[in-house]
């Protein structure tokens, strides 16, 4: 599925249209239309989301087995989902209780009637209108949750006491002594947990650990520069930069007073509302979010809204062990990490400074170190710092991992999948919100191109730094939905000069300058009460167009006033919706980036090749989907923890098994194959040689390069693919009985001959001139593996080669006569084989043909010195090499028709199209009710 929309037809009211890579369907007639577009979106999003990103977007447990998928389990995900986004909890939450209530306001003096969700460590409520009323209590922050004496006025009530002395009122909740039972287990269980982290944590303080000390160094060098690099790598700040690194700015004193107003208000609204994260959040805390939080409040009030304290309070030591775990590695995640340092911030002089550098470097590789999956990203390096003024280094690293893992879900990840789908959702809200510019620019994939960093880096990369971090105040309270209006208001103020633009860059120009002058001054009169906005400092002046000097407080409440409407939910499902269409343009960009990498090195055309790129990506879709792929799942990991950077990310896109190889194996080797067990044996060999870099996984670049030479390649390169196929290292003692290696072989008395004129020039049109020709072949060190002589092939290792040669006749109408080929053939090397044996020429590739002179005697000299390594062993054992295989095979005139008879790849494609889904699912599907 490639596009899911509603739609309005002519003959049908509504109906709900489905394309896909093929065809387009149109269905309707649904007594819940709604819900029915709602279910095939979810059921769309997990199958891509588990085939097409399954390692970057993460899924329940129960939605891992398709089969057990049901309607009510789609509406417990799609419930979990917007709980998770509404109050930004961790991934791993799970959801347990809904239930009606109302919660005792004292701000408001009332009740206010809203719904409880609670999950493993959290109590959350929310009001009925969404955003009016929010409030999150941890669990570790609860003390008890005791029910109380029912009455009229407050009916089923339940008191959640938490430990700074305070207490919520609960009413009207139904089921509510299961529910308080449910909530009283879970917290003791949380209880004993930290008690026993507690008493774990105090019986290790006998051994010594890191103290925490704060270092400040003049931007200066010292002589003793690298020592004190040196102590700074491994110190972890105990105080935000900001308190000792300020960026000078103008208006030094007017900002003092403002700030002190801000904390005025704040300390009023603390006391009205509560600290802390069990405070109420409501729409008076929008407004005071909006005129910018104070200094000196920040990085606690971006730990509270976050709720990282929680996750602090939790791991206590935990990120001292990670720094202490990460400094001093090296991978591609920290060489990226050295590169971006001194880019993040640059006119900032805390990241002028190496203290600043440094605790940047720790809070970076701590977190890459914590989640390798993510290791490292462009513009974490920027968010970073920017929480690294603010906030305690310890806090800096929690808050960036509340962004990574909660806040900004795949936002951070290879292919960054998170910000771009919610640049998709931002053209749709562009379409729907502001439909005049969405008329003057059809193509708004432009304006999303430019707003990608808005939603990246949080503005901070393209507004100035005192009004980005206003914004990142916006984020920490309202999540992405802040960054979703506050674009929404930028493309309104510029729309009449955006709907004039003529090019992108002009689009581009006229957006810059306008958020390059969004200001933050203050006015010089401290604000009275948090609604106090001013009017913006640019409408007085008619000259100038609008957009400029604009106050960062006033574009933020015209983006809630305008814009606020905007729901988590709404944001969700759109969301759903618009991963498919990302999702599905990545895989087509893939497909063309692997085709392009592949086809230079290949001969088959490039319309096939596409075909053998999606037959070798739905054996890998099956798996996953069908099949318990751990194992695929593990080695994929592991392949992509070390780096794998000889290999691009093309090559590495998707891989296959060794269960997965072989089901191919079956469906396109061109030979039909007697025993199924000797099939699958030179299956396993086959896959062993082409797993180059041993990590059991195969590319699309191998497995097209394997196929070329059966179907596209001259004689001898499909003999040599059978050779190596049964040389180290495919071919392996352990696989058969090894006694065979000790046991003679009994030979016939049939005499050696093999004749090849010489001297024979023009086309090859005859086993003997052909013969001719691979000699020549060899000796232009050009081609695949002639640089390294094949080596020699011993007598049990022969056994095998002929077992796959009968395994392959089998079937075949000219059956007889290439088995009595095959006889003879190998009636042929065993006598070279033992010729060789005797002492004569063992070492030599065309043992037995001197008398050919003109048949390149320079080749001779380059295989004999080849196989200087094995030559010695040689004269010990029986052996034969590759060229004398291979004339020994072209002396049977059945054998040579049979291996240069054309084979249609696309019809084999064809037939293994129609068979793959239906045999490998099949087998899937048994395997797993084996279990």
């Amino acid at each position: 599925m490639t596009r899911l929309e509603r739609v309005s037809t002519g003959l049908m009211t509504e109906a709900i249209r489905v394309n896909t890579r093929q065809r387009q369907r149109e269905f309707s007639m649904f007594l819940n239309l709604d819900e029915a577009f709602g279910v095939i979106g979810q059921l769309a999003d997990i199958a891509l989301r588990r085939l097409l990103d399954s390692e970057g977007l993460e899924l329940d447990r129960v939605l891992q087995q398709p089969a057990r998928i049901t309607k009510r389990i789609l509406e417990e995900q799609a419930l979990r989902e917007y709980v998770l986004a509404l109050f930004r909890l961790p991934r791993g939450e799970r959801l347990h209780e809904v239930a009606s209530c109302s919660v005792w306001t004292p701000h408001a003096r009332c009740h206010t009637a809203g719904t409880l969700y609670t999950t493993d460590s959290y109590l959350c409520f929310s009001s009925r209108e969404e955003g009016n009323c929010i409030l999150l209590i941890p669990l570790s922050e609860v003390l008890s949750i005791e029910k109380a004496e029912s009455t009229s006025p407050l009916p089923n009530p339940v008191i959640v006491s938490i430990r700074t002395k305070k207490a919520f009122q609960l009413i009207e909740l139904q089921d509510r002594e299961e529910l308080v039972e449910r909530l009283n287990s879970r917290l003791k269980a949380l209880q004993w947990k930290q008690s026993m982290f507690r008493n774990k944590r105090e019986r290790s303080v006998s051994s010594p650990t890191p103290y925490y000390y704060t270092f400040y160094y003049d931007t200066g060098f010292s002589d003793e520069e690298e020592i004190e690099e040196q102590v700074l790598r491994n110190t972890v700040n105990s105080e935000a930069l900001m308190t000792a690194f300020h960026q000078n700015q103008p208006g030094t004193n007017g900002n003092k007073s403002m700030e002190q107003a801000k904390e005025r208000l704040w300390e009023d609204h603390f006391s009205e509302f509560g600290r802390g994260v069990h405070m109420f959040r409501t729409e008076k805390i929008q407004r005071l979010v909006a005129m910018g939080i104070p200094e000196s409040l920040r990085g606690e009030l971006w730990m509270t809204l976050s709720d990282a304290s929680s996750e602090l309070e939790a791991h206590q030591g935990y990120y001292t062990s990670q720094v202490q775990k990460s400094m001093g590695q090296s991978n591609l995640a920290t060489e990226e990490i050295e590169r971006d340092l001194h880019r993040s911030l640059p006119d900032h002089p805390a990241f002028q400074n190496p203290t600043g550098i440094a605790a940047l470097r720790r809070v970076l590789t701590a977190y890459a170190h914590r989640n390798p999956k993510i290791g490292y990203c462009q513009s974490m390096n920027i968010l970073a710092s920017v929480l690294l003024l603010y906030a305690k280094e310890e806090e800096a690293f929690w808050l960036l991992v509340a962004v990574c893992e909660r806040m900004l879900p795949d936002y951070f990840n290879r292919r960054v999948i998170g910000a771009q789908v919610d640049q998709s959702v931002f053209e749709e809200l562009i379409r729907e919100r502001l439909p005049e510019l969405a008329e003057q620019v059809p193509d708004l994939s432009s304006l999303s191109s430019v707003s990608l960093s808005w939603f990246l880096t949080l503005f901070l990369s393209v507004l100035p730094f005192h009004s980005a971090v206003c914004v990142v105040d916006c984020f920490f309270f309202h999540g992405i939905k802040a960054i979703f209006q506050l674009g929404l208001a930028v493309l309104e103020a510029n729309a009449a000069q955006l709907s004039a633009s003529t090019d992108d860059g002009q689009a581009l120009m006229i957006l810059t300058s306008f958020l390059e002058q969004v200001g933050s001054k203050e006015s010089s009169r401290p604000p009275s009460s948090p609604p106090a906005a001013e009017e913006s400092s640019s409408s007085s002046d008619t000259d100038i167009p609008a957009v400029r000097h604009t106050n960062i407080t006033n574009l933020i409440n015209e983006s809630y006033e305008k814009f606020g409407d905007l729901t988590v939910r709404q944001i969700e499902r759109l969301r759903c919706r618009h991963r498919i269409r990302v999702l599905q343009a990545h895989e087509d960009t893939t497909k063309e980036n692997a085709l392009r990498l592949v086809t230079p090195d290949v001969s088959i055309p490039s319309e096939i090749l596409a075909d053998v790129y999606d037959l070798f990506k739905t054996e890998h879709f099956i798996s996953l989907y069908w099949g318990d792929s751990s194992s695929a799942a593990a080695a994929e990991a592991a392949a992509w923890s070390y780096g794998d950077s000889g290999r691009s990310y093309m090559e590495r896109q998707y891989r296959l098994d060794r269960p997965q190889f072989k089901s191919l194996y079956g469906l396109l080797v061109p030979w039909p194959g007697g025993s199924n067990q000797h099939t699958d044996t030179v299956a396993n060999r086959t896959f062993t040689l082409l797993d180059q870099d041993r990590d059991n996984l195969v590319t699309f670049r191998e497995f097209a390069g394997w196929l070329d030479t059966l179907y596209c390649e001259e004689l001898n390169e499909k003999i040599r693919l059978l050779y190596r196929l049964h040389i180290p290292p495919a071919l392996t003692e352990s696989e058969d009985d090894p006694s065979l290696m000790k046991s003679p072989l009994l030979s016939t008395n049939r005499p050696l001959c093999v004749n090849l004129p010489s001297g024979v020039e023009g086309e090859v049109k005859d086993y003997q001139e052909q013969l001719k020709q691979m000699l020549q072949d060899l000796a232009k060190e050009k081609e695949k593996d002639v640089e390294k002589p094949l080596p020699l092939m011993n007598q049990w290792a022969f056994i095998q080669f002929c077992k796959t040669l009968y395994s392959m006749f089998h079937g075949e109408p000219e059956e007889n006569d290439l088995f009595q080929a095959i006889a003879t053939v190998t009636s042929l090397v065993l006598q070279i084989g033992e010729a060789g044996h005797r002492g004569h020429s063992s070492g030599s590739e065309v043992t037995g043909q001197e008398e050919a002179k003109g048949a390149q005697p320079a080749q001779v000299t380059a295989e004999d010195a080849g196989a200087d390594e094995s030559s010695a062993a040689a004269e010990k054992e029986w052996t034969v090499s590759y060229a004398q295989i291979l004339a020994s095979l072209l002396t049977e005139q059945a054998l040579v028709n049979f291996f240069e008879k054309p084979t249609d790849l696309s019809a084999q494609i064809a037939a293994a199209r129609e068979k793959q889904y239906h045999q490998r699912a099949g087998l899937l599907t048994l395997q797993q009710g084996s279990r």
